[in-house]
């Protein structure tokens, strides 16, 4: 994996680049659809391809791992071929989903035991075997395994968490760098930087992790609980940090705005489950503002979604008609919203590119931000 920066905004962090995998070309800042089980919900590859024109997408080694399961992966020669994609994945380590399950999971020093949400069996993941699981996924950029720290934990659980996951990255690395990929094009791994809301502990966790030179650079551990604030601040104490020639990606966030303002402090990928979940719920993003779509107010609306949006999606149906489609209970609405969020999001991070290149992003970036934050 090579990461080229292109260019970079005077007035604020926010830069482009490209980086270069052997399943193709990913220019940031970019957003990456989320396909935890193999699948952007709702969403048909080609849709992702030719009108929300997805660059990369996500899968996530926890879910992957109990089902279909490792067998099943090798079997298929990889998620690339398993699930038809030819373009880059990248994959989670499954630390967030340990977290999420903490009422049926124990941590150690050697690796974490966790009962799966499906069937209750008992399972363990080490950093070897993590490391084993996600080559035999076989994504182009992998997360090594860590602990999700929540956002509202005291500091000496914060510290306690940090140095696990500091110890487990390095016996990620060694797995890493003494395997080799299953399938003839190669991956990259991605340390995580942990250490909650304390400013000391994310300055240690970058230098501990920026010494150990990977490819790029992922940032855990915000938008689960903390004050929006409070992760743009260890945003400005973790990026300037952070080699400069290295892509770094926010995980798992967030909403239009947060993805300005971590653009605005350096940020270059993000992902989120909140464009497609909100969607199937009835909340739409729009260039002009957000709609709940269940509202009686769209329901005499024929004009078009988003008639500055650039989905083919937003030109097709109207406003009125969606409505109809939620009240009505139809999955079809759901997969509308979807794509349209999709499309949303991935042309936002298009603009910004765009303005970055240009040079005036904190200018467009200020002048857009009440617009996509109204509520319609």
């Amino acid at each position: 994996m090579e990461f080229k920066l292109i260019s970079k905004d005077t007035q604020s962090g926010a830069r482009c680049g490209e980086i270069k995998t052997d399943h193709g070309v990913i220019h940031t800042p970019i957003f990456m659809p989320v396909g935890t089980v193999g699948s952007v919900k709702g969403i048909y590859h080609r849709d992702l391809k030719e009108d929300i024109k997805a660059e990369i997408i996500l899968g996530n080694t926890y879910h992957l791992y109990l089902r279909p399961g490792l067998d099943t992966l090798r079997k298929a020669g990889g998620l690339h071929r398993f699930e038809s994609w030819d373009r880059p994945i990248l994959t989670d380590s499954g630390g967030f989903q340990v977290f999420s399950l903490s009422p049926i999971r124990k941590l150690t020093p050697d690796g974490c035991r966790f009962s799966s949400h499906i069937d209750g069996s008992k399972h363990i993941f080490t950093p070897e075997n993590n490391m084993d699981t996600q080559r035999i996924i076989g994504a182009d950029i992998v997360m090594a395994f860590d602990e999700c720290c929540p956002g509202d934990a005291t500091y000496d659980y914060a510290l306690k968490s940090l140095k696990l996951t500091q110890g487990w990255l390095e016996r990620c690395i060694r797995r890493f760098d003494e395997t080799e990929p299953l399938y003839g094009y190669s991956q990259a791994l991605f340390p995580i930087i942990q250490g909650c809301v304390y400013p000391d502990l994310r300055r240690a966790a970058v230098e501990h992790a920026a010494a150990l030179d990977r490819e790029g650079y992922a940032i855990g551990g915000l938008a689960v609980g903390e004050p929006t604030e409070k992760m743009y601040e260890m945003l400005e104490i973790v990026c300037p940090l952070l080699p400069h020639d290295k892509p770094r990606y926010l995980m798992g966030v967030g909403t239009p705005a947060n993805l300005l303002e971590a653009i605005e402090r350096g940020i270059d990928m993000f992902d989120c489950v909140m464009p497609t979940r909100n969607g199937r719920n009835g909340m739409l993003f729009t260039w002009n503002g957000i709609m709940n779509m269940r509202n009686q107010k769209w329901s005499q609306d024929f004009t078009e979604l988003d008639p500055c949006g650039t989905s083919f999606v937003d030109h097709t149906y109207t406003k009125s008609y969606v409505r109809h489609l939620f009240i009505a209970g139809e999955i079809f609405a759901g997969q509308i919203a979807s794509e349209h969020n999709l499309a949303f999001y991935l042309d936002l991070v298009r603009q910004a590119r765009a303005h970055i290149q240009a040079g005036d992003f904190k200018a467009w970036k200020d002048s857009v931000m009440p617009r996509i934050t109204s509520r319609l």
